[in-house]
């Protein structure tokens, strides 16, 4: 029986090297070591986790009900409100978990404010095992009205010069698609430091019960994931992309929206980006990454490709 060829499936993110190019996102994978109790469960395709969003306290989050399973099962609404312990119980308690996880492990930052992202930043950037740190600008500035961090270049970019100053190791923005034009945020995010950007997070979204005519979700408005919103990622992602080709910079993209095969991730990667988030789907699937990397390494051997790094960026127009 003929050895199938070997794929190298390695990917290189500013400096942050990864085993493969799958991420686990913020939110979906909890702290790090909770599908590690699921019996069958193997994270050996997962080149990095990103850990649950941290703010500098402690937060309940939104109220009842969260999360809702859009029609079709497309996606899903989610309105958790970031809770979370907050980041000296992070430090103290879920972070020495990680000791031996194989993985690199990337923090997620959230604030209400830029001193406290940057305050969060320094704080998880200075542990060991964080290996880079992932800025989340869609949340809500306290200090202007509520509108997203991630929603006007200038805020945007005060934030990652923030965040920047508080640590040496690679930063990520986490770009929201809810904006005009995602270009002028990501260039923004790259001027004051951003080492990679993540496109895109969640699309926001509604629910209503037409019952009692109120909204299901409990906070009225959530983020959209799952397969429904990949057109509109991968869409944000080529824009991106094309910005990074055209202002001839090297910053590396991770994909993230909707990828629930390996088809999706090569059309992310096709697009321009480097690697990819992967989180709905692991509702579904809680070994996802196993298959997606193994359906990845077979249609790179259909298509010829020796290395994962042979398709980024590879679109025909014409």
């Amino acid at each position: 029986m003929k050895d199938e060829p070997e794929v190298k499936v390695g990917v290189d993110l500013a400096g942050l090297k990864l085993a493969t190019p799958i991420l686990v996102a913020s939110g979906t994978y909890g702290w790090g070591t909770e599908f590690g109790e699921i019996e069958g469960f193997s994270g050996a395709a997962i080149g990095a986790m990103v850990l649950k969003g941290t703010t500098l306290e402690p937060r309940q989050g939104n109220r009842t009900p969260r999360i809702v399973e859009t029609a079709g099962g497309a996606g899903i609404l989610n309105a958790i409100g970031l809770q979370n312990p907050g980041v000296e119980y992070v430090i103290n308690h879920y972070l020495p978990r990680l000791k031996d996880a194989k993985a690199k492990v990337i923090a997620n930052v959230a604030g209400a404010t830029v001193e406290e992202y940057g305050k969060v930043t320094e704080r998880l950037a200075g542990h060991e095992r964080i290996d880079a740190v992932e800025v989340n600008v869609s949340c809500p500035n306290v200090k202007r009205g509520g509108m997203h961090f991630g929603a006007d270049a200038k805020v945007c970019a005060k934030v990652v010069r923030r965040c920047r100053k508080g640590t040496t190791k690679p930063l990520i923005v986490k770009l929201s698609p809810n904006v005009t034009d995602v270009r002028a945020i990501a260039r923004a995010a790259v001027e004051a430091g951003a080492d990679i950007l993540t496109v895109a997070n969640t699309v926001l979204g509604t629910a209503i019960d037409i019952h009692t005519r109120k909204p299901i979700l409990g906070s009225v408005s959530g983020g959209l994931s799952g397969p429904a919103i990949k057109p509109i990622a991968l869409q944000k992602v080529l824009e991106v992309a094309d910005l990074v080709r055209d202002e001839g910079l090297d910053t590396p993209i991770i994909a993230s929206g909707g990828i629930m095969t390996a088809e999706d991730a090569l059309e992310f990667m096709i697009a321009g980006a480097r690697a990819f988030a992967i989180g709905t789907v692991l509702f579904a699937d809680f070994n996802a990454p196993e298959r997606i990397m193994e359906e990845m390494k077979k249609l790179l051997v259909e298509l010829e490709l020796a290395d994962v790094n042979e398709i980024v960026g590879t679109l025909e127009r014409e």
